[in-house]
């Protein structure tokens, strides 16, 4: 079981990655088409870019889902490791740029596959372990659902804060 734990999640580091990169450009490749929007990256802000990993990780846990049903502990499992793959996108970016300076692109696409890679690793050892306390799994699928409308809703009626600023143009939202 454990070899097949860790080939499904090389698989979701995969199709992460590139659903990701797929997503970074899908808004501007469809012609700014409302309807791809809330899942696509509409600005280069940092919250945009946390939706790039949130999308597809979220989409792969339900396909994964059905895989994976003896285990009770799944959803809480998956709740852990999108909330750290989502974390860890501002703080590794905003601390680079704090120590560092602004960050070339590269930088930028590098935090977004360590990002996930470090989700799918800390998700792979929770999945090897017997079981992870998980009082209630329901709860962190209305949690993972809760992030969708969140990631849904700002994209359309932006917060005006730091992470949802686009650097490049200054502007929040679409």
């Amino acid at each position: 079981m454990k070899r097949s734990i860790g080939l499904w999640q090389l698989f979701g580091f995969a199709v992460t990655s590139l659903g990701g990169t797929l997503l970074h450009f899908l808004y501007d490749f469809t012609g700014k088409s409302v309807l791809v929007a809330p899942f696509s990256g509409v600005n280069e802000s940092t919250w945009e870019h946390m939706k790039l990993l949130f999308w597809p990780m979220f989409l792969f846990a339900i396909v994964q889902s059905f895989f994976f049903k003896e285990r009770a502990d799944f959803w809480c499992v998956k709740l852990r490791g999108i909330l750290l793959g989502l974390v860890l996108i501002p703080v590794i970016f905003y601390t680079y740029n704090g120590v560092i300076g602004p960050s070339p692109d590269w930088i930028n696409i590098a935090i977004f596959f360590i990002s996930a890679a470090v989700a799918y690793i800390y998700e792979t050892r929770l999945l090897g372990n017997e079981a992870t306390p998980c009082k209630n799994p329901k709860l962190a699928v209305a949690l993972l659902c809760l992030m969708a409308l969140f990631f849904t809703v700002f994209t359309f009626v932006t917060p005006e804060i730091g992470i949802f600023r686009d650097p490049l143009t200054g502007t929040y939202g679409i």
